[in-house]
């Protein structure tokens, strides 16, 4: 296992540029604001703006929608503690912190999270930190009771940093960057209150190595994510996983043209075919959105240009609708390098649907989007809102955005 120094030198590396590292925020507590803005004939809504402490601070996770219309997600900072929160964002807009992170077995620090919700109306997600030290995957009740089900130690998996996915039997699935037999990231299952195995553990070879991308599961059972790294160096793997843990690489990337670092989970379409994006690489080097079919050929759907359509695709996977349509987000790039809502269509053809000012709107998306039935499109951005919470950065937002 690799030391403190050696290890904070890797996260340097792999966060989403250094703006979006937020563990060392001084979060100091302010109001919410909620402006309606027009952009491109897209309607745009700040549902809230996060104040740091107790309500929380710079959601870098997805949404999760119940049938109440009320949001769930995570901030990786904030709350009563400085280290994060779970919370629900009512259909009215009214915030509640349903945990606060405190730390040790607790957990703390949820990064790239986007929570998973069972019928019981209970949530699960994973901290970076807490623990052992090494992160925690945790089960949340509707009352706000927290389970830790696993506390990493090492050789089980060191910092997971996104979130987990659960099969219908209630096992949870996760990644993590680092631990796990060589000491270079593990897929681990959990099948239980401190039970689980370690499905596979990443080495520096052509299996590839540093899994940040939450997996993904098939019908069968088989599980698929990505790599940020393979061979000793950049690049990373999109990979398959067996119900008995046995790897197979279904593409290497070699960033020019096809991309580089995956750092976004994957996505099925009803033929089977994954799509998903990286966050450099490409014709300009900034990022790609690239499908990858049954057979392992990978397609280039296309490549960022930064200005004015989006830079750096981060750690949220794309969503798409019935007519195959993507959706995703970039954290910097567009008009004023803040970030963008990108559609592209089945022909490629990029639109985009809101440029981030880094002001009372947001900044810096690093997380997917969801869906409700009415089609409108729901995310978080890192920075952005009350710039009083945290000078020239502010605490991020919860937003809505109609497309069409």
């Amino acid at each position: 296992m690799a030391d403190t120094e050696q290890h904070r030198g890797w996260i340097s590396r792999v966060c989403l540029r250094a703006a979006n590292c937020v563990l060392a925020f001084a979060v100091v507590a302010a109001l919410g604001f909620v402006p309606t803005q027009k952009a491109q004939a897209q309607t745009f809504t700040v549902l809230y703006s996060f104040a740091g402490s107790p309500d929380g601070a710079a959601p870098q996770g997805g949404l999760v929608l119940d049938s109440a219309r009320s949001l769930y997600g995570t901030t990786s900072n904030g709350g009563a503690y400085g280290l994060g929160t779970v919370f629900k964002l009512g259909a009215t807009g009214k915030e509640t912190v349903l945990h606060s992170f405190a730390g040790q077995y607790d957990g703390g620090h949820p990064l790239y999270v986007t929570l998973v919700r069972d019928s019981a109306g209970n949530l699960y997600g994973t901290t970076y930190e807490g623990g052992h030290g090494y992160g925690v995957i945790f089960q949340l009740s509707k009352k706000g009771k927290e389970t830790t089900l696993r506390a990493f130690k090492g050789w089980d998996g060191i910092n997971p940093y996104s979130g987990a996915i659960r099969d219908k039997k209630g096992n949870v699935y996760v990644t993590t960057i680092q631990g796990g037999a060589s000491g270079l990231g593990a897929a681990f299952k959990s099948t239980g209150l401190r039970k689980g195995k370690v499905l596979h553990s990443f080495s520096e070879g052509p299996d590839g190595y540093d899994p940040i991308a939450p997996l993904v599961q098939d019908a069968k059972g088989n599980l698929y994510g990505t790599t940020t790294a393979v061979n000793g160096g950049s690049g990373g793997v999109v990979f398959k996983l067996n119900s008995k843990g046995k790897e197979t690489v279904l593409h290497t990337f070699i960033g020019e043209p096809d991309g580089d670092l995956p750092y976004a989970g994957l996505i099925f379409d009803s033929a089977g075919n994954l799509f998903g994006t990286t966050e450099q690489g490409g014709t300009a080097n900034l990022g790609t959105v690239f499908k990858i079919d049954a057979a392992g050929r990978e397609t280039i759907l296309y490549n960022f240009n930064g200005e004015p359509d989006g830079d750096g695709p981060g750690a949220g996977s794309l969503m798409m609708d019935a007519q195959g349509n993507l959706y995703g987000t970039t954290t910097y790039g567009g008009t004023a390098n803040f970030g963008t809502v990108f559609e592209l269509d089945t022909a490629g053809n990029e639109t985009i649907l809101y440029n981030f000012s880094g002001g009372a709107d947001g900044g810096v998306p690093t997380a997917g989007l969801i869906f409700d039935a009415n089609g409108d499109l729901y995310g978080t951005t890192s920075q952005g809102g009350d710039l009083s919470c945290i000078p020239s950065y502010g605490c991020g937002v919860v937003f809505k955005l109609t497309p069409h």
